[in-house]
């Protein structure tokens, strides 16, 4: 399975390479009145010359990717960059991203991403706009170990009754627009943004192929002989309360922030020396979902620390990253705990703990509370630089490890509570087998994982990116007694090793 997803990345690259080669980038389409391009001196790390690139050039791709999470992914994307009279370059003036695809575990992405440092003059500006949908969204509970995951819980094919108990169908609108400008130098920077967020979360009635449907409003005759009369875990935490009705099906937030980022990398796709830290507070007053006194008001601070240590010219790198965020006051609803908040999209699913944001190789959602914080190392190694199809190439392998925990749980002491009394809101008892659903009694735990990836650079901006991640100590439970309690189970594996192949270097 992974051979061929990685083997679909190079036909999507042989795919772009034909377009190249056939004359339809901007090189030759767009800035033919441009003088032709002349050889420059690189950087005192570089060791071959490479070209300076001016005028409008794109990338256009298939947007064929994978991911555990996602599945096998479809579509078209394009990348554009303008990098002016190439007195810039690498650096470029303006940069777009149009993504449109479509996964094979139900889930459809629009995406529009634009980045410049010239449009407002003295001003970054970094806006994106994304829509997507979900029909199999993972909910798995709170604060990761004490919500246990049962496999023969999970939707798949091999699944009795097609179970589909840990997902939920999402629908996600994020519009954001970020500014930075100088304070001192264009190092030390303030930074100010503002998005808007809306989703809408409902149960499963999906249909594949005249199989049995996924249908979270049926009574499913597997579940009942376990003991459990919600269909899926969200029903169940609503049952229970650890849902409010208010917040269950979503809402419309609006996030400000503001804060302060020192940047002195010297390139900002692929850096090989240099520092990027950030600390700015966000928050959202909830004014647009006419919950009153009962609204969800919030606010947050995200603390990022990230170093690229050059240990041999730009050959080898040491990168690492630092990371915390969480809450400062109010509550928020849980549909919005999982985004990691970012003053620059490099992803477009901006979910965590876990997956292609933090911990890799950690399924995404499966680690969710008030606030995260985790670390990153890799060590990145440049195999090959090289030039074709008149722009600049390179391949590198970047073996890295990862680590993160939920440092602020979530709605915990409820948790506790009811396991203690198995009270719900209804006043009906919770079966043994419900409340080994919600809480495991486990303590938190750190999770990690490691593993190696491989990029294709062109131009030092457009980086395609395949990487496989072991998870070190998560773990499942396979057992299919649900009334045994989860601390007495033996049948624990951990998690498969997560594959991703898409854009760029995580940070």
């Amino acid at each position: 399975m992974k051979i061929k997803h990685i083997a679909a990345l190079v036909v999507a690259t042989l795919f772009a390479s034909s377009i190249y080669a056939n004359g339809l980038s901007a090189e030759s389409s767009i800035d033919s009145a441009v003088e032709k391009e002349k050889k420059s001196e690189t950087t005192a790390t570089d060791t071959k010359a490479q070209t300076v690139k001016k005028g409008w050039n794109f990338a256009p791709f298939p947007s064929v990717g994978y991911n555990s999470d996602t599945g096998f992914q479809m579509g078209a994307l394009c990348e554009i960059f303008d990098y002016g009279d190439g007195s810039t370059y690498p650096g470029y003036r303006h940069k777009f991203n149009v993504d449109l695809s479509w996964t094979t575990k139900d889930q459809v992405k629009l995406h529009f991403f634009y980045d410049s440092k010239y449009l407002i003059p003295k001003v970054r500006l970094t806006a994106a706009a994304t829509y997507i949908l979900a029909q199999m969204y993972p909910f798995m509970g709170f604060n990761g170990a004490a919500s246990p995951y049962y496999t023969d819980l999970a939707s798949g094919k091999k699944q009795m009754n097609r179970v589909a108990m840990y997902n939920v169908r999402r629908d996600m609108l994020r519009v954001m627009a970020d500014f930075q400008g100088n304070i001192t130098s264009p190092k030390f920077r303030w930074a100010a943004g503002v998005s808007y967020w809306w989703y809408d979360v409902q149960n499963i009635t999906l249909k594949k192929k005249g199989e049995p449907a996924y249908d979270s409003n049926t009574a499913n005759d597997y579940l009942m002989g376990q003991g459990i009369h919600s269909p899926s875990l969200w029903q169940l935490y609503q049952k229970a309360g650890l849902i409010k009705a208010n917040e269950a099906g979503g809402g419309h937030h609006i996030e400000l922030k503001a804060g302060l980022v020192y940047d002195s990398r010297e390139h900002e796709a692929d850096p090989t020396r240099g520092i990027w830290a950030e600390a700015y507070a966000y928050g959202s007053p909830d004014f647009l979902n006419g919950r009153g006194k009962e609204g969800y008001n919030y606010l947050k601070l995200a603390a990022h620390f990230r170093q690229y240590v050059p240990l041999w010219q730009d050959k080898i790198v040491f990168a690492y990253h630092l990371a915390y965020q969480g809450k400062l006051a109010g509550n928020a609803p849980y549909y919005t705990l999982q985004n990691i908040n970012t003053l620059y999209l490099r992803q477009i699913i901006s979910d965590g703990l876990g997956s292609i944001n933090t911990v890799r190789g950690v399924p995404y959602n499966s680690v969710i509370g008030d606030g995260y914080a985790w670390a990153n190392f890799e060590m990145r190694f440049k195999l090959v630089s090289f030039r074709f199809i008149k722009q600049n190439f390179y391949l590198a392998t970047n073996p890295f490890f990862d680590m993160g925990s939920c440092v602020q749980p979530y709605r915990l002491d409820d948790m506790k509570k009811i396991r203690e009394t198995g009270a719900t809101l209804d006043g009906q008892p919770l079966t043994d087998s419900e409340l080994n659903l919600i809480y495991t009694g486990e303590p938190n735990k750190l999770h990690m994982s490691a593993g190696l990836g491989l990029k294709l650079a062109m131009n030092r901006n457009f980086i395609l990116s395949a990487e496989v991640a072991v998870p070190l100590n998560t773990v499942v439970y396979t057992n299919t007694n649900l009334n045994v309690p989860v601390s007495e189970l033996t049948t624990k594996k951990r998690y498969s090793p997560g594959v991703n192949i898409g854009l760029n270097y995580i940070f």
